[in-house]
C-alpha cells in the first residue's frame, strides 16, 4: 500500500508544471508587439511631409500649395484605403496584406529620389505611400484588437495607436538631421529601408487569428474557431458603409474624427515645422518639438485607453476636443525663434491629446456596430484623413496667400470646439432594450 502511495505521488509530481505554462505571456501580447513594431516602421514616411516642404520648395520651386496637394492625396488615401484594407484582411489574412503594404511604401518612398516634377511627387508620395500606409492604418490595429483580445481592448487600442507616434519619435530627429546634413533624398531612402526591415517580422511572427496557434483570444472563456475567408472585400466594405450611414452616431463620429485629423495630421504634423521656420526656428529644433509630441502621445493614448475602459467615451471625446481647441488659439502667440516654457507646455499638452481620441472613438464604434466595428472604424478613419487632407492643402494655400499660418490655427481651434459639442450629442446604445425584448 505505501508503494502505491509513493507511485501515485510520483505520478502527480509533474502536475504543478501546468500552471506555469498558463502563466506564460499569452500569444496575443506577442502579436500586439509585432503590430506595434509594424505601425512604428510604417510611420517613418509619415514623419517626412513637414520636414520636406521647405527643401522641395527651394530645390524645385514648387509652391507650398502644390506640395500640400501631394500631402493631401497621401492623407486622403491613407483614410480611404483603411476600410477596404480591413475587409481584405478578413479575406486574405492580416499577414499578407500588411507585408504587401510595407513593400508598396518602400517602393513609393524609394522612387521619390528620381522625381523632377510635381506629378511624380503626387504619384510616389501621394498615391503609393498613401495606399501602403492606409493598409496599415488604425483599422489594422482595430482588427488585431478585435481578433486577439476580449479583455483589455481599450488599453491595447491605446498602445497600438501610440505606435504611429513612436515612429514619429524615432524618425523625426533622425530624418531632420539627415535632411540638414546631407539632402532630402537620403532621408527618403532611409524610410524605404525602414519599411522593408519590418517585412520579415510581419511574415515570421504575425498570425491572423488565435485559432492559428490553437489558443483562445486573451480573456476569452471559450475557444473561438477561425472564421472562413470572407469573399467580396470591396462589396462588404461598401455594404457596411451604407448600413452605418443610415445611423446618426456614424455621422457624428465621422464628423468629430474629421476635425481630429484636420487638427493633427493635416495641421500640426504637416505645417508646424514650416510655421516654426517662418519664425526663424531651426529645422532640427522644430522637428525635435514634434518628436516630443510623439513621446507624450504614447503616454496620452495609452492613458486614454485606460480611461475608455472606465469612463463614458463620448464625454472623454468632448474634453479632448475642447482642450485641443483652446490650445490652438494660443499657438500663434507661442511661435518664436527659440523654445520657451509656454511652447514646451503646448507641445506636452498637444502630445497627450494627439490621438487620445482614438480609443473612445473605437469603443463607440464597437458599441454601436459590433462585428462590423473594424470596418466602420475604417470609414470613420477615412473621414479623419479627409479632414487632414483638406487642411494639409488649404494650410499651404493660406500660407501662400497670407504669408503666415495664423488664420489656420484660429480656424482649427474653432473646429475643435464644434467637435466637442458633436461628441456630446452622440447617444450611448441603451442596454436595457435587449433585456426587455
Amino acid at each position: 500500500m505505501p508503494q502505491t502511495t509513493d507511485a501515485a505521488a510520483s505520478v502527480h509530481r509533474p502536475e504543478p508544471a501546468r500552471p506555469r505554462r498558463r502563466a506564460r505571456v499569452h500569444r496575443a501580447w506577442w502579436v500586439a508587439a509585432v503590430t506595434f513594431v509594424t505601425i512604428t516602421g510604417a510611420a517613418a514616411f509619415r514623419s517626412l511631409p513637414g520636414i520636406l516642404i521647405d527643401p522641395l520648395h527651394q530645390e524645385f520651386g514648387w509652391s507650398r500649395g502644390t506640395i500640400g496637394a501631394a500631402v493631401s492625396v497621401n492623407l486622403a488615401l491613407y483614410g480611404l484605403t483603411a476600410p477596404f484594407a480591413a475587409a481584405l484582411m478578413d479575406r486574405f489574412g492580416i499577414r499578407r496584406v500588411v507585408a504587401v503594404a510595407l513593400i508598396v511604401i518602400a517602393l513609393g518612398s524609394g522612387a521619390t529620389v528620381w522625381m523632377d516634377s510635381a506629378w511624380q511627387l503626387i504619384l510616389c508620395w501621394g498615391l503609393l505611400v498613401g495606399l501602403g500606409s492606409g493598409s496599415m492604418a488604425l483599422a489594422f490595429a482595430a482588427t488585431v484588437t478585435n481578433r486577439w483580445f476580449t479583455e483589455r481592448r481599450g488599453l491595447v487600442t491605446g498602445v497600438l495607436t501610440a505606435a504611429s507616434a513612436s515612429g514619429q519619435l524615432i524618425f523625426l530627429p533622425l530624418l531632420s538631421w539627415i535632411v540638414e546634413t546631407y539632402d532630402w533624398r537620403p532621408a527618403a531612402v532611409t524610410v524605404a529601408l525602414a519599411a522593408l526591415a519590418v517585412v520579415p517580422f510581419v511574415w515570421l511572427l504575425l498570425r491572423d487569428h488565435p485559432a492559428d496557434v490553437g489558443q483562445k483570444p486573451y480573456g476569452a472563456q471559450e475557444f473561438v474557431p477561425k472564421p472562413a475567408p470572407v469573399p467580396g472585400a470591396a462589396r462588404r466594405a461598401l455594404k457596411v458603409l451604407f448600413s452605418a450611414a443610415r445611423t446618426g452616431p456614424f455621422w457624428l463620429l465621422a464628423g468629430t474624427f474629421a476635425i481630429c485629423g484636420a487638427s493633427t495630421n493635416g495641421l500640426i504634423q504637416t505645417h508646424f515645422i514650416p510655421a516654426a521656420h517662418d519664425h526663424h526656428m531651426p529645422l532640427t529644433t522644430a522637428a525635435s518639438l514634434l518628436a516630443v509630441i510623439g513621446v507624450f502621445d504614447v503616454v496620452g493614448t495609452i492613458a486614454s485607453g485606460w480611461f475608455t475602459d472606465r469612463f463614458e467615451p463620448r464625454r472623454l471625446l468632448a474634453v479632448y476636443y475642447a482642450l485641443r481647441g483652446v490650445s490652438l488659439l494660443f499657438l500663434p502667440l507661442l511661435l518664436a525663434p527659440s523654445v520657451h516654457p509656454p511652447m514646451i507646455f503646448f507641445i506636452v499638452f498637444y502630445g497627450l491629446d494627439w490621438v487620445a481620441t482614438v480609443p473612445p472613438t473605437l469603443a463607440l464604434c464597437r458599441e454601436h456596430y459590433g462585428d462590423d466595428s473594424a470596418i466602420v472604424f475604417g470609414w470613420v478613419l477615412a473621414s479623419h484623413q479627409v479632414g487632414a487632407a483638406l487642411v494639409a492643402f488649404l494650410g499651404g494655400v493660406a500660407r501662400d496667400a497670407f504669408g503666415s499660418y495664423d488664420v489656420v490655427w484660429i480656424a482649427s481651434g474653432a473646429l475643435c470646439a464644434a467637435a466637442a459639442l458633436m461628441a456630446l450629442v452622440i447617444r450611448r446604445r441603451p442596454a436595457p432594450v435587449t433585456a426587455l425584448s
